[in-house]
C-alpha cells in the first residue's frame, strides 16, 4: 500500500514538473524569438496614427536620429500627407525616441546600430539600414514583387509575427509560396 501510495504520489509530482518543463521550454521560445527580435508597439495612438495606414513599426527598428527626421517630415510622409496636431507629434516623437533602437536591449535592435558605426546620417527607411539589406540580400526579385508582398517595407507579408516584433527566420510565411527557409 506505500508503494502505491509513493509511486501516485511521484507520479503526480512527475506529471507537474512535466508540464512546467513544458511550460518553460514554450516561454522559452517565445521569450528567444522576442530577445532576437525587437520590443513591440505598445503605444495605442501610436498603433492608431500610423497602423491605420501601414505596419505600425517597432520603435526599435530606427534609431531616433532617423524617427525624428521622418516626423519632422510628416508632411510629406513617403509620398503622403501624414501631419498630425502639435499634441500628437509631441506623443509620438517621445515615444519612438525612447523606444528607439539605440534605447532598446533586444538583440535585432542592437544589431541594427551596430549595422550604422560608420554612417554619418542614419538612414530614413527601415529597407536601407545596413543590417535590413544584409539579412535580405538572398530575397529573390520575384518574391518582393508578389502581390500580396509588394516591397520590402511590407514586413508582414513574410514575417507572421512582425506585429509582435518577432522576425525570427523560422516564423516566414509567404502566401502563394509557404515557409520560407533561404
Amino acid at each position: 500500500m506505500k508503494t502505491l501510495i509513493f509511486s501516485t504520489a511521484a507520479l503526480s509530482l512527475v506529471s507537474i514538473l512535466g508540464f512546467g518543463i513544458q511550460g518553460a521550454w514554450s516561454d522559452s521560445d517565445h521569450m528567444k524569438r522576442l530577445s532576437t527580435g525587437v520590443a513591440p508597439v505598445t503605444n495605442p495612438l501610436y498603433q492608431e496614427e500610423c497602423g491605420s495606414c501601414h505596419l505600425a513599426y517597432s520603435p526599435g527598428l530606427l534609431p531616433a536620429a532617423s524617427w525624428q527626421g521622418i516626423m519632422n517630415g510628416l508632411d510629406d510622409h513617403f509620398g503622403d500627407n501624414a501631419e498630425l496636431d502639435s499634441d500628437a507629434l509631441q506623443q509620438l516623437s517621445n515615444y519612438l525616441a525612447s523606444n528607439s533602437a539605440e534605447m532598446s536591449s533586444y538583440r535585432r535592435s542592437q544589431a541594427i546600430m551596430g549595422s550604422l558605426r560608420d554612417s554619418r546620417t542614419p538612414p530614413m527607411r527601415i529597407t536601407k539600414l545596413p543590417y535590413f539589406v544584409h539579412e535580405h540580400r538572398e530575397i529573390p526579385k520575384r518574391i518582393i514583387e508578389l502581390p500580396d508582398v509588394g516591397s520590402l517595407g511590407q514586413c508582414n507579408a513574410c514575417h507572421r509575427y512582425a506585429e509582435q516584433g518577432s522576425f525570427s527566420e523560422n516564423d516566414i510565411w509567404i502566401k502563394g509560396i509557404g515557409h520560407w527557409d533561404d
